[in-house]
């Protein structure tokens, strides 16, 4: 049975990993100086699949901390001093903590041979945070020197009053280290790394990711699908259409296409049927998210899914029965934030093709 071209929901890499050339050498450029990076771009775009791959053919140490599933600064500290012990020696590990205000507790697990790691119980007052990423600097060869990357950075501002204060301190001082903080809150990212008042001001060069060019998408899902079916370029026209070049669902939708046709389904009819299985699958999703939303919010989401207006403007209020445009900026701020729309090139839209679809659907249905 042929094995699926088309990978999404976690790590893009190989065969399936889309293009992003120009990003590629970008981002090596950056690792093999002494700056440091960040990558800002909407949820699901492959900022994580893309630095993965790079740093997978740079041949160095990297550690890669989700900072949004972490629980507080205590959690941070932990979290990261485990990834380290995976990439050092134990015996190198255990000469690094001798120097730590609060010796960490380091117990190797016999089943899984993992170091497990605790602080135990500690007060605000010791600085276990600023000893942890000290370690990342000493630790690390001069001749290959470590990468870290934090996901979501955003999210540093909830894990400890002046966390990003504190950090910036010390990591200003790092001469092994390239740092790389992914971010997919925008307003935020660009707050904590180009405002003047930010501790991280000007720290690394600032990178938007945007989706992949529709031409080049377009290259990479016709030569997975010519084997398929002759209309292949059609095809490739047609999800791209629909999945407006996002990376997720474009390879969520090309996915479920290449299963039909595998299946023996009418080329014609294929990309729509695929469409129809996705929305039907996460009509329960869809539902429970709606419901969870306020009335200005389910507006401009129609709003989004059926107007041609820019929501800002006087006749999309008019049309959908919104009070105000401070109050449309409110809810789509509040939106983006929750990661249900996203901008790009100054126009607002739903993130998932799929949803809108639902929307429709559900309207049409009334």
């Amino acid at each position: 049975m042929k094995t699926n071209p088309f990978k999404f929901g976690t790590i893009v890499d190989g065969e399936y990993f889309t293009n992003r050339v120009k990003e590629t050498l970008q981002i090596k450029s950056v690792l093999n100086s002494e700056n440091h990076l960040v990558i800002l771009s909407p949820r699901r775009y492959g900022k994580t699949s893309l630095i993965m791959k790079v740093v997978s053919e740079l041949d160095r140490p990297f550690l890669h901390l989700d900072l949004q599933l972490l629980t507080g600064e205590q959690d941070l500290a932990e979290q990261l001093l485990k990834k380290i012990c995976k990439l050092y020696p134990f015996q190198r590990i255990k000469q690094a903590v001798k120097g730590f205000r609060l010796i960490p507790s380091l117990n190797v697990n016999p089943l899984t041979n993992e170091i497990n790691v605790s602080f135990g119980s500690i007060s605000s007052a010791v600085p276990v945070m600023e000893d942890t990423i000290n370690v990342l600097d000493t630790i690390s060869a001069r001749g290959k020197k470590l990468i870290v990357v934090f996901d979501e950075f955003q999210d540093v501002l909830r894990l400890g009053a002046n966390l990003d204060r504190r950090l910036r301190a010390i990591m200003q001082f790092h001469k092994n280290v390239n740092y790389v903080f992914l971010g997919s809150q925008e307003s935020m990212i660009r707050e904590l790394f180009e405002q003047k008042r930010s501790p991280f001001f000007n720290f690394g060069l600032v990178m938007p990711l945007s989706k992949i060019p529709h031409q080049e998408f377009e290259a990479f899902l016709i030569d997975r699908l010519i084997g398929l079916s002759p209309q292949a370029e059609l095809l490739a026209k047609q999800i791209l259409a629909i999945s407006d070049a996002h990376p997720f669902y474009t390879q969520q939708l090309a996915f479920n296409v290449w299963t039909f046709l595998c299946q023996g389904h009418n080329p014609n009819t294929a990309v729509d049927e695929a469409v129809k299985e996705l929305v039907q699958y996460h009509d329960a999703d869809y539902e429970r998210l709606w419901n969870t939303m306020n009335s200005t919010d389910r507006k401009i989401l129609i709003g989004l899914a059926l107007s041609d207006d820019g929501p800002l403007s006087k006749a999309f209020a008019q049309d959908y029965l919104i009070d105000s445009q401070s109050t449309i900026y409110s809810g789509l701020k509040r939106l983006m934030t929750s990661g249900y729309v996203c901008r790009t090139d100054s126009k607002y839209q739903i993130d998932d093709p799929f949803f809108v679809r639902w929307i429709i659907s559900r309207r049409e249905g009334i």
